[in-house]
This record gives C-alpha cells, structure tokens and sequence, in this order.
C-alpha cells in the first residue's frame, strides 16, 4: 500500500457518520487499522460496543472515500501534513488525551512533539496590564527553548503570538475550522508569519464552515498539547477558563496572573487562583521553577551524577519515565514489576534528588 493510499484510510476512518475521536479509536484498535476498519465484516462491526446496524453500514459508503479523496488534494497541493494518532509524528503529548484528535492537519515548520510547549490564552479585550505582563513573559522566555500555543483569536492569542514572533520563539495555532481559510481574518498575515517558524493546526478539514461550537472543541488540543496552559486574564466564564479546566483533566500544569479583585477581566483568574485549580505566576522565572525549565549546564552536570549515583531499581524508574515522558504511578508500578511501596519510595528518593517532578493525579515526569 502506498502512502497516499494509507493516508486516504486514516482521513475515511475520520469520516464515518456518527463516529468521535474516542469510538473511532476504539473501531481502529478492534480492527487492527484505519484500513481494517472498512475490510472489517459488518457482523464483526456489530460486535464492537456502541456500533448500530445504521453506523456500520455507513462505513462502506463511497461518499466517505470520494471527500476522503477531495481533502488529500487540497493537502497535497498547499503541503499540509495530515498526522494521524498512531504516526510517529503526532504531537507526543496530545497522543496521551483519550479524547484527542484522531487526525490533525498541520502547516509549518514547528516541533509539535518539543520538550517545552506553554499555551497562553485569555481575553479578547485584555487591559494594558495584561498586554504588558503577557510580552514580559513571553520576552523573558526567549533562550528557554519554549514553544507558545494559542488559538489566533483577537486578544491575549494575538498578543501572544504576535510577542513569540518578536523574540524569536515558534508560536502555532490551533484553529477551530479548516486551513483554507483563516479567521479572524485580519489576523492573516499574521498566520502566515507564523509558518516560517512555528505554524497552523486544526482537526477540521477544509470547507468546514465556521461554527462557535467548534471553538471550544479546539481548547481541548491547546490544552493537551502543551505542557502548561497560561492563564492572562480572563472574566468568570468563557474560552480561557474552559482551556484552563481541560488542561487540569489532563493532569497538566496551569498558570494564571493575579489581578485586582475590582477588576472583571481578572476575576477569572483569580478564581482560578484561589480555588487551586491555577499556581500564581507573576513573571516567566515562575513558570521556569516550577516547570523545572532553569536548567543550567551546571545543573545538568548535577543530574547526571545523581544518575550514576542511582541504583539499579532507581535507574530503571528513571528510565521508564524518560521513555514514557510522563506515568502515573499505578502504570510506572505494573511496568517495573516491583512491589507498590517499592516505586512509592523510588519514586520519592527521585523527587528529593530533583530528577523527578510529582503532578496532580499521581503521575510523574523528569525534570527537564
């Protein structure tokens, strides 16, 4: 099978009527492939928990195939990746959200597996302080290697974008419609600066006609696939503290900046703030401590002492984490094959020794 045609199953697969990201992962899991799942008999489909007589005929329609067909076109033509959740070159972190895209359409040059990505939202209408604060951060992220997500919206994704940009940072967007069009459109050139060195990316195909639903479905990829998620500024309720919300399902780092208790645009955050679902941040020297991002040569040189210092039951569960780049402790426990109480205390050695750092839900990850 050549590529272009292993590329038109994995788009169909997406295409089937009736069918999410999760089923659709399920479908494809049961039947060994995106391509299975159209050989696949339809007695056999049946079996599958969730599939009715009506979605399992669907899949052998021909219309799935001829969109299918008309989309790798147009991504053939304008050079757009289409990654699929089993390739190698999926965003690493996006691939562990049970709810994630099973496909995404990417346009540029940006690292969407790199080893410090930071979401920024907010706002559409941030105040002074906000704009202010957001490019300090983003300025004094520079030389950290980071990677900056927002959604290209009006506002805080604008600023931020436009702030990466400017200090040499690759900044992608994660849109809520296809890549043949970009909106707000005023932020056009804007996006086109973006793929030099960072890039656009969407679970929509192209023609998908703009739909508000579909923006907050799009917060789930800028949560998930970002390490942290920053909070600039944000009322009660609205895009930015759904992202925010997404982010902690995820177990994943979220930042948010204080703000006045007077002051509407920053009620968000400091909810946020004062429910502990978000750490206060007041400049990028507090996302870097505690994302354990100051990685100094001379730090370095420390961690690979304290490496050769470890056991051999500790090196294994430093390389286990290094591998899976982030575990939960049940999974780290049935993967070394030692006693619970054993990985508990290894695990606690490696947080003291600072190689590993402990986040919401009992899950672990190296430190830089």
């Amino acid at each position: 099978m050549t590529d272009e045609e292993a590329l038109i199953y994995k788009i169909a697969v997406t295409l089937i009527p009736g069918i999410g990201d999760m089923q659709g992962k399920k479908l494809v899991a049961y039947c060994g492939g995106p391509e299975a799942v159209f050989r696949e008999k339809k007695k056999n489909i049946l079996k599958i928990p969730g599939i009715g007589n009506a979605l399992a005929a669907s899949i052998h329609s021909q219309e799935i195939f001829t969109r299918a067909e008309v989309e790798l076109a147009f991504i053939r033509q304008y050079q757009i990746d289409a990654l699929f959740y089993l390739d190698a070159a999926y965003p690493e972190k996006l691939r562990h959200c049970e709810d994630g895209p099973m496909l995404v359409y990417f346009k540029g040059r940006a690292n969407l597996s790199q080893k410090r990505i930071l979401s920024v939202v907010g706002t559409r209408k941030p105040t002074e302080y906000g704009k202010t604060v957001c490019e300090q951060i983003l300025q004094d992220l520079a030389d950290q290697g980071v990677l900056v997500v927002s959604g290209l919206a009006y506002g805080v994704d604008t600023i931020a974008h436009r702030a990466a940009i400017l200090n040499g940072l690759p900044t992608v967007a994660v849109l809520a419609h296809g890549l043949d069009q970009i909106y707000p459109y005023v932020n056009r050139p804007l996006a086109e600066k973006m793929i030099a060195n960072g890039g656009l990316l969407t679970e929509f195909m192209s023609k998908t006609k703009l739909n508000r639903d579909y923006f907050p479905r799009r917060n789930r990829i800028i949560a998930g696939i970002a390490d942290a998620t920053l909070v600039i500024e944000s009322a009660e309720k609205g895009g930015a503290l759904i992202t925010a919300d997404i982010a902690n399902s995820y177990s994943r780092d979220v930042f948010a900046l204080p703000g006045r208790i007077t002051d509407p645009k920053s009620s968000g955050c400091n909810w946020l703030i004062r429910s502990n679902k978000a750490a206060l941040v007041q400049s990028a020297t507090d996302i870097c401590f505690m994302m354990g991002w100051e990685q100094s040569v001379h730090h370095l040189q420390i961690q690979q002492k304290l490496f050769m210092e470890l056991t051999d039951e500790e090196k294994k569960i430093y390389s286990l984490l290094d591998e899976k780049k982030e575990a939960d402790h049940d999974e780290i426990y049935l993967t070394s094959g030692m006693t619970a109480s054993k990985v508990a205390a290894i695990l606690l050695k490696l947080e003291f020794a600072g190689l590993v750092k402990c986040l919401p839900g009992k899950r672990y990850r190296l430190i830089g």
